[in-house]
């Protein structure tokens, strides 16, 4: 009999855990109208960052759409699907994510392991190439939690060896860095996110690939990172025909993975391409959301979305793990109005800014050395290293304030010191500041080509 009473109890046990995902609160609510991209709907009590589905009606058969919760307001939720609106229709029911037997994905649950590296993931950790299922523990993600304390920070002290000289050398970038590169379209940003992810010395690469080209994802990861490199990388794609929520999650699914492998004492090498379609992205979701915009149609909210963003990069926390970050800016049209690019400049720890001049001259990469800098290098560069730094940045500074000058023949030498050094040597300086992509430039060779360069002065 108490054996009975036993198997009784355990099979009351069971069913009581699996309650909360069999029963009665499939049914959720249901659609009430739709504004831009933001559904409304009705009888949802879910909090603001959780997801649900949302039926559609695909090819004549009904199926669900995924969508977050991202406001309230009375009796009202909003949803933004995480894919486009077409199939809802009015009146559509909305169900918890766990519903449809478990064989929906579990939308906030997400894939963090050692497992990732050298696969190609969307936003939600689904993979997009043809490598197979990924089989690794899924945690909770919710990435808004609480900040990290500052005073936890370890100081920047080790120097990041990226692999490319100008850089190496005169704006050296040290591990746990948060770096802007600021750029127009098609001039060499791509090309130098690929220089950097090959030539590192990160231990784990992990690249967010936010608003590209189809066609130009394919070719990064073939021509520009390459298969050598994407062994030690995770690479995360939200296409430029993605929501702007798909957008939103990817950037902050890869800051994610970041932190992960930094928390494992790894040296990780964080790219975001770009931050100015995340920001574009995040206008998107707000405007459709009737956010009143302050600035070039971004909204307030702006202003402290990508500081929040950027601040769970660094080092994070006082163990052996660092997460140097380098997040593009486009500089499209009037570059000095450009609220995404001011934000940057205050936020990061310096910038490199690439010129269309130098890239239509066939000056590659096309770093303007006058314009970029690092505001850690004092603290990180030896003494020697640090001073030739400066002296070659004086040089270029005096070369570019004098080029029309020089050009028209009217500069006499001899009443511009600086100036007279600057054009002796500026056939060399323009050859150190120029590499070809898969040349690989140590740290240690960059500086001692510097030393060399200052000697001929």
């Amino acid at each position: 009999m108490n054996l009975l009473l036993k198997i009784w109890f355990d099979k009351i046990n069971q069913f009581e855990k699996n309650m909360p995902l069999i029963s009665c609160d499939q049914y959720i609510g249901r659609v009430l109208g739709i504004n831009n991209s933001v559904i409304e709907a009705t009888g949802i009590y879910y909090p603001i960052g959780s997801f649900c589905l949302v039926e559609q009606i695909y090819k004549k058969n009904l199926s669900f759409i995924a969508c977050k919760v991202i406001s309230f307001k009375k009796k009202s939720v909003f949803l933004v699907p995480i894919q486009n609106l077409d199939g809802i229709f009015p009146g559509a029911r909305v169900f918890s994510q766990y519903y449809v037997n478990h064989n929906t994905a579990v939308y906030d649950s997400l894939p963090f392991s050692a497992a990732l590296l050298g696969r190609v993931l969307d936003g939600f950790g689904r993979p997009l190439d043809d490598l197979g299922k990924i089989y690794a523990k899924k945690k909770t993600f919710n990435f808004f939690t609480k900040p990290i304390n500052p005073l936890k920070r370890k100081p920047i002290t080790e120097i990041l060896d990226t692999g490319v000289r100008a850089i190496n050398s005169l704006l050296t970038v040290g591990k746990g860095q948060r770096m802007g590169i600021f750029s127009s379209p098609g001039i060499g940003k791509s090309t130098l996110l690929g220089m950097m992810s090959r030539h590192t010395d990160a231990d784990v690469i992990v690249v967010s690939l936010v608003g590209e080209r189809g066609r130009e994802v394919k070719d990064f990861l073939n021509n520009v990172l390459g298969e050598k490199s994407l062994k030690r990388s995770v690479v995360i794609v939200s296409p430029a025909d993605a929501s702007s929520m798909f957008k939103i999650q990817s950037v902050q699914y890869a800051t994610a993975i970041a932190e992960y492998f930094c928390k494992r004492n790894n040296h990780v090498l964080l790219i975001v391409d770009s931050l100015t379609r995340y920001a574009m992205a995040y206008r998107e979701l707000s405007n459709s959301m009737s956010e009143i915009p302050v600035l070039k149609g971004y909204p307030a909210s702006i202003f402290s979305n990508i500081p929040y963003l950027i601040e769970r990069t660094g080092n994070i926390v006082s163990g052996k793990g660092s997460i140097t970050s380098f997040y593009t800016i486009l500089t499209e049209g009037d570059e000095y109005n450009d609220p995404i690019l001011d934000i940057a400049k205050s936020v990061l720890d310096g910038h490199i800014v690439l010129s269309s001049t130098l890239s239509e001259s066939g000056h590659y990469p096309a770093i303007n050395i006058e314009k970029s800098i690092s505001r850690s290098m004092h603290s990180i560069v030896h003494n020697v290293p640090y001073t030739n730094a400066i002296y070659i940045k004086k040089l270029i500074s005096c070369y570019y304030n004098n080029y029309d000058l020089i050009n028209l023949g009217v500069y006499s030498s001899g009443n511009n010191l600086l100036l007279d050094d600057a054009i002796k040597i500026w056939p060399k300086i323009e050859k150190f500041l120029q590499q070809k992509f898969l040349d690989r430039c140590t740290y240690c060779h960059s500086i001692l080509e510097l030393e060399k360069l200052i000697k001929e002065i």
